[in-house]
């Protein structure tokens, strides 16, 4: 009896071995790199790390997620706002920072190595508020500066009713609202404010972390939005998937066409319709054309030129270039329209290709050229 419930133990566990060793073969070819790439099992993969803008979160969330769903190379990004980002970056914790702005050459200067940086897609940052009624808010640059200044403080000021007749404005203290961290969403929208106020220029300027004239200080795009949506009476900036998904209502901008425009995939991508330069560090804010929005701006990726340091393998380098070259080509652009950015237009997306085959590992460069 014993030696019969021992046959029968063995068979079965002989059973269980033999649906382990199909379940792994399932899952290690189900872990390789598909389409015109390698074959590399899962368990040689380094994690890639990013961290930085949460002006770009949803994206590269998204992108991220289906990337390593194709390929099982895994990845993490943290939106821990731009400038952190490029501190890690620059203390090489992560494989890539991301910024809504730009390097600056003070920047670059910083960095221990040379740096690239190219753009991965387009968003708007809009003026969001909370007030009561469906009427839609107009601001100019004027008013919008002005209310950032502390030059305007109440809804029912007169320049303010001037442009938003027939809506209705309270009698109510606008409570300003801007972001604590160091922040490419912040950039941007100084950026914007700087073109079109001189007293903001030579007052506060264009920074990732400005002095505030005044306002109370929430943590990234998501705290901004759930700020404004929370309370009376408030105005704030944040990108423009997050009004979005907060469903909180944004501003009509008035342009330097005198136009008052929504921000949507189709006013950002019309500001994004410019030269691109070779290092692809340009400013797409307070367009001159008609129909643009005005605070429209790319996101970028940066990264070291030269891969091979703090005993980075060639595959780690690989992998890396792989994820990143295939969120800017049409298979990665796919999802940006969905979460309300705009892909890139085919200049930018020309650049952003020759930046990346700029990176090397050991002097040698890690993409061919494409067909």
């Amino acid at each position: 009896m014993f030696s019969k419930n021992l046959k029968n133990k063995s068979h079965i566990f002989q059973q269980v071995i033999l649906i382990a060793t199909l379940v792994s073969a399932v899952e290690l070819e189900s872990c390789k790199v598909k389409g015109d790439h390698s074959e590399i099992p899962v368990e040689t993969h380094s994690v890639i790390t990013g961290a930085g803008s949460s002006f770009a979160n949803p994206i590269y969330d998204k992108m991220i997620s289906e990337f390593c769903g194709l390929t099982a190379i895994p990845s993490s990004y943290q939106a821990i706002g731009s400038s952190l980002g490029i501190k890690r970056l620059m203390n090489k914790t992560v494989d890539f920072g991301a910024s809504d702005a730009f390097l600056s050459n003070d920047d670059i200067s910083m960095f221990t190595a040379d740096v690239v940086e190219f753009p991965t897609c387009l968003g708007a940052v809009v003026l969001t508020y909370n007030l009561p009624g469906d009427s839609v808010l107009r601001l100019t640059s004027n008013l919008i500066s002005d209310i950032y200044l502390g030059k305007i403080t109440k809804w029912n000021d007169s320049r303010i009713k001037n442009e938003n007749k027939g809506m209705k404005l309270p009698d109510q203290v606008i409570k300003v609202i801007h972001r604590s961290d160091g922040s490419g969403t912040s950039y941007v929208f100084t950026d914007y404010l700087s073109k079109v106020s001189e007293e903001w220029r030579t007052k506060v300027g264009t920074a990732k972390s400005p002095n505030w004239p005044i306002g109370v200080e929430a943590d990234g795009n998501e705290g901004v939005a759930t700020s404004v949506k929370s309370t009376s009476g408030s105005i704030g900036y944040v990108e423009l998937t997050y009004a979005l998904q907060k469903h909180i209502n944004f501003a009509l901008v008035k342009n330097s066409s005198g136009r008052f425009v929504e921000a949507s995939l189709e006013s950002t991508s019309i500001a994004a319709d410019v030269d691109i330069p070779t290092d692809t560090r340009i400013s797409i804010t307070n367009s001159n054309y008609p129909d643009a929005y005005p605070i429209s701006s790319f996101t970028w990726i940066i990264l070291y030129k030269e891969q091979s340091y703090n005993n980075r393998t060639r595959l780690q380098a690989i992998d890396l270039l792989k994820e990143l070259s295939w969120m800017i080509s049409s298979d990665g652009q796919q999802y940006t329209k969905p979460l309300n950015y705009a892909p890139l237009p085919p200049r930018a997306r020309d650049a952003a290709e020759n930046v990346l085959r700029s990176v090397t590992y050991a002097g040698t460069p890690l993409l061919k050229e494409s067909n």
